[in-house]
């Protein structure tokens, strides 16, 4: 269903203490909440014709404790100069390809690339004649996936001991995987599309390389950095003049966990030296440092000392950040809806708080806000 945008703009519009909703939520059990089938954002704000920043915005803050309801074009104005909003330049890969295992159809999903050059890769059996998401089907050790084009995938072991969901796979014919992703690959999907979308709606507008990414996900995500897919040129634009720092980073994110509840598997990641001098330099003179997905908030977190300083780093970082682990850097967090009990809310609350959290998805549900990668936004601030 559409959101219900206010009529006018204003930052007192629709807006109350934290608290005084409608649905009252106890901290320690607000994140067991019930979501409502038809809150799913089920195609782009685009395909309605609206832009990508036609989307809604529900602002926490924690001094004083309050919620707000917004437009997001409004960003700008609720940002301060000398804020530095960390940005996910990974683009997104097209990851899914047709297969069959003998005479049976398949998907294969390419998740990451391990050190050892083999494949983390999922199976899913495909709705014949249906966009969306497939199905979940177990693999088997040395069973041989046939892609299209004549690409073999070679199971061999399972990631993790008990699953048979995600399986290290060897892939002999690396050289022309690339070639035939191109040709045949498509993005991940997730909920129930009325039709397949391309590649360029699952790129943000800081996706770096996004017209290079038909291939495996090596250096870019297998699934979308959805954070920051409202953002526009214009809105950068209104960012920069604001004096808004923009300061990118790198996070190649990987299938995400079959069950909400379980946490992110180790994932690639880059802070540039240009970053690390950008979040630095603004600390020390009073900007705060927003996060925009928990993709940055993770990346810049597994590269900052105890006293909060960033230093340039790359590799591969297992953190998962949870609410006993205080931020070192981070102190606003711009991400979307997540579902009951995900293990992102964790994050969330290590950035905001439950109490903050409690009543930002109270108001989200009683206002009818969209849930998912193409729906509203959640802007979680200090002050």
């Amino acid at each position: 269903m559409d959101a219900t945008m206010p009529s006018e703009p204003d930052e007192s519009h629709d807006s109350r203490p934290a608290g005084h909703s409608r649905r009252q939520r106890q901290p320690h059990s607000w994140r067991d909440f019930s979501l409502p089938r038809d809150r799913q954002a089920n195609a782009p704000p685009e395909e309605r014709g609206s832009g990508r920043d036609d989307v809604r915005l529900l602002v926490g803050r924690r001094v004083p404790h309050k919620v707000s309801h917004h437009s997001f074009w409004e960003l700008p104005r609720l940002l301060q100069p000398l804020d530095v909003l960390v940005v996910n330049t990974s683009a997104t890969a097209a990851a899914a390809i047709d297969g069959s295992i003998g005479r049976e159809p398949v998907v294969v999903q390419f998740s990451t690339q391990q050190d050892d050059g083999r494949w983390v890769v999922e199976l899913r059996t495909p709705h014949p004649g249906r966009s969306g998401p497939t199905a979940a089907r177990a693999g088997s050790a040395d069973a041989v996936v046939e892609l299209v084009g004549g690409v073999r995938v070679v199971l061999e072991e399972p990631l993790e001991e008990g699953s048979q969901r995600l399986w290290l796979a060897r892939i002999p014919e690396t050289d022309i995987l690339n070639i035939q992703l191109r040709r045949h690959g498509r993005p991940i999907e997730h909920g129930e599309l009325p039709h397949a979308l391309p590649l360029s709606a699952y790129q943000t507008v800081f996706a770096q390389g996004a017209e290079l990414s038909w291939g495996p996900p090596v250096h870019q995500s297998a699934e979308m950095p959805s954070a920051a897919r409202p953002f526009t040129d214009r809105m950068v634009t209104a960012l920069v003049t604001k004096g808004v720092v923009i300061a990118p980073i790198e996070l190649h994110a990987r299938l995400a966990p079959v069950a909400a509840q379980h946490p992110p598997r180790p994932e690639r990641f880059r802070i540039p030296p240009s970053t690390a001098v950008l979040i630095n330099t603004a600390r020390e003179h009073g900007g705060r440092v927003v996060a925009v997905g928990t993709t940055a908030v993770r990346a810049v977190e597994s590269a900052a000392h105890p006293d909060g300083r960033v230093q340039a780093l790359q590799g591969w970082t297992d953190l998962v950040v949870m609410p006993e682990r205080s931020m070192r850097t981070v102190s606003g967090l711009l991400t979307g809806l997540h579902e009951p009990l995900a293990s992102h809310l964790h994050l969330l609350e290590a950035v905001a708080g439950p109490e903050l959290l409690a009543s930002c998805y109270a108001e989200a549900l009683d206002a009818d806000y969209v849930w998912g990668a193409f729906g509203d936004v959640n802007l979680l601030m200090p002050e």
